[in-house]
């Protein structure tokens, strides 16, 4: 399961980017790729352990699922294109 912070975005204000980009809703600002794969559950990381600012929002994630938040990453429909 990858962290329900975790969004790809193609665009900033008026910059847009080739490739999406791992952008963290909790810390409202675009993570690194290392973040990346920590949001990604991969290489054995987890993000429930592994994360910090998850782990600082870890409530809201759940209370985002009670109320019938998206439990997976929403991805930008221009990230296609």
């Amino acid at each position: 399961m990858t962290c329900p912070f975790l969004e790809y975005r193609s665009a900033s204000g008026d910059r847009s980017f080739d490739v999406a980009r791992a952008y963290c809703t909790a810390a409202s600002a675009f993570v690194q790729p290392m973040r990346a794969d920590i949001c990604n559950d991969r290489y054995d990381l987890q993000h429930d352990r592994d994360c910090e600012i998850y782990r600082e929002h870890a409530d809201e994630a759940t209370a985002g699922k009670a109320a019938g938040g998206a439990e997976e990453p929403t991805v930008d429909a221009d990230e296609d294109a």
